[in-house]
């Protein structure tokens, strides 16, 4: 199984000290149960219509206060599960776009918790949260063409040793290491502030696993704490 350490620069500690995440990497193994996936994405979207858990505002606020700090707008550019979560709130539902990509929204959507998922394939060297001097390069789509993007400076971002992975620490993921179901090693974190209890976001990591391991039986799963309270 392919192994994987993800770091956190100390710009970032400085600006979020009690920050924790769950790595999970996965060993794929062939989807054999797809509609798992649409299942628990229609049943996370349902639990948000019926009412947010008690920390879920709380945890939604603490991540626009985070990027404050780094420049960002929340209202403008949310945090990823804030977006989703109001998509659904409006729509009622979520589309449906790939099966390990509805499941990983189903957690973020259920939990208000942002979720990411990449192909470590695509990465050159381990990823690292960190704060951008402006340079780095981000792949992404330009009116329907391939084309590249600086972040800006002071930036938080998730990275490899190529470029940018992920804008605006979990507000938009590239397309050079997006993950979807034929991936064969896959990485997926799960972002915590202490609004979200640590037992809560280790039942969301929980959750994906038990999805993971239910459409497609034999895949290979690791996972560990990094951030605040890792040993």
């Amino acid at each position: 199984m392919q192994s994987l350490l993800p770091s956190i620069e100390q710009d970032v500690i400085n600006l979020a000290p009690e920050f924790r995440a769950l790595s999970i990497v996965v060993e794929a193994s062939p989807i054999t149960h797809p509609h798992i996936a649409q299942e628990i994405l229609h049943q996370a979207c349902q639990s948000v219509a019926r009412g947010s858990a008690s920390w879920a505002d709380a945890h939604m606020a603490a991540w626009a206060d985070v990027f404050r700090k780094f420049g960002a707008k929340p209202q403008r550019t949310p945090c990823s599960a804030e977006s989703l979560r109001k998509r659904v709130l409006r729509d009622g539902s979520l589309a449906s776009i790939d099966p390990v990509v509805d499941l990983y929204n189903a957690i973020s959507i259920q939990y208000a918790v942002p979720v990411g998922g990449e192909n470590i394939e695509a990465y050159v060297g381990s990823p690292r949260l960190a704060v951008t001097d402006g340079t780095e390069l981000f792949d992404t789509i330009k009116e329907g063409t391939p084309g590249t993007e600086s972040p800006e400076p002071g930036e938080v971002i998730w990275r490899d040793n190529k470029g940018v992975t992920c804008r605006r620490w979990n507000w938009r993921q590239g397309t050079r290491t997006r993950l979807n179901a034929n991936s064969r090693h896959m990485w997926f974190i799960l972002e915590g502030l202490p609004a979200m209890p640590l037992e809560v976001l280790t039942e969301a990591g929980d959750k994906l696993i038990e999805g993971l391991q239910l459409m497609m039986p034999g895949a290979q799963i690791e996972s560990m704490l990094i951030g605040s309270g890792a040993e």
